[in-house]
């Protein structure tokens, strides 16, 4: 079923994505491998539900990602898209590679290794590479992947200089050459984002899980700041790794950014899902759709591997969830009293 999503402008171009994306790590074998025909008909049924806006890295299974979305959109037509990709790695041949391990969190098949190059050669590389790994030729919309003290600690000036004084430089001459529609970051910390903002004026910030029913410290000054700068933000992670997709009943692996959830972050979610019983909202929708309300978010891409989870993630997105949820949240403490919420669904 094709259905009518709401779509938001990417900053002030004309680039428009569908509120509800599709993220690409899981098409790299992110943690686990699942088949090409399973990717492909993943991929497929998103396009078909309206889903216009898809999110692929070169870092996504050293290339995997990339490849998978090429043999799908190769035979789609342009219109029905909009395709986001990553630079800031170069993807080099290591004949050394263990494709029999996780490797930076993926089970690959690609003997690739990446190094970091955020300068103006480094950036044309890498843009150049992930059009020939998909077969085709438009990208609209690119971003600087992992720039920031997390991934670099000590090395991030130098990868923030090359950025400044040549990286940003490629970005702006393929946006004003119509080559790309928008460019922007894609990170794990608002605080590259701001920073960036000093460079140049990106269009959009993918930040991964830290605007999400856990954390709201973007709310106080970095969301403001994207309004008046003039960037929408799209919203990675917005599970927070997982634990806000499985809770703390399941039985599953509880992860928060990317690895075994403290107990404090537990307690949190065990007081959320209390509330959720209360008014028979489901966990993960609830976390799907609260950082849609805010101005500054254009889409939330949640990371999908099979046409199953993908027919899940549709139902969450629609769940109907009462105003009385959201405010029992914040008068418990656990959501920000200024958030924006979700208006309910008719």
């Amino acid at each position: 079923m094709r259905l009518e999503l709401v779509q938001n402008a990417l900053g002030r171009t004309k680039v428009k994505v569908t509120e509800l994306g599709f993220g690409g790590a899981t098409l790299g074998n992110l943690y686990n491998e699942i088949s090409d025909a399973e990717a492909s008909s993943t991929l497929q049924e998103a396009l078909k539900s309206g889903i216009n806006f898809l999110d692929t890295a070169p870092h996504y299974g050293a290339g995997l990602s990339e490849v998978r979305f090429g043999k799908v959109l190769q035979h789609i037509d342009k219109a029905d898209y909009i395709l986001s990709t990553k630079v800031g790695r170069v993807l080099k041949h290591d004949p050394n590679a263990d494709v029999s391990k996780l490797r930076n969190g993926f089970l690959t098949p690609m003997p690739f290794t990446a190094e970091y190059d955020y300068s103006y050669d480094g950036i044309m590389h890498s843009y150049e590479d992930s059009l020939k790994r998909m077969g085709l030729v438009k990208i609209d919309v690119l971003l600087v992947h992992d720039i920031g003290v997390v991934t670099h600690g000590d090395d991030n000036d130098r990868h923030f200089k090359d950025l400044t004084d040549s990286g940003y430089s490629a970005l702006d001459e393929l946006k004003r050459n119509g080559d790309v529609g928008a460019i922007g970051l894609g990170v794990n910390e608002w605080e590259a984002c701001e920073q960036a903002m000093d460079i140049g004026q990106f269009d959009c910030f993918l930040l991964a899980g830290r605007y999400t029913l856990l954390e709201q410290e973007p709310l106080k000054h970095f969301l403001p700041r994207c309004l008046e700068y003039g960037a929408s933000l799209i919203v990675g992670g917005a599970y927070n790794s997982g634990i806000l997709a499985v809770g703390t009943r399941s039985g599953q692996a509880m992860n928060y950014n990317y690895q075994a959830a403290p107990d404090q972050i537990i307690k949190a979610v065990q007081k959320i899902e209390d509330i959720c019983d209360q008014f028979n909202v489901t966990l993960a929708a609830a976390a799907l759709q609260f950082p849609l309300a805010h101005d500054a978010v254009a889409t939330v891409v949640p990371g999908l591997s099979n046409p199953e989870q993908f027919a899940q993630t549709l139902k969450l997105y629609h769940e109907k969830i009462p105003a009385e949820f959201w405010q029992t949240l914040k008068d418990k403490g656990l959501l920000s009293e200024n958030a924006p919420v979700p208006k309910e669904k008719p």
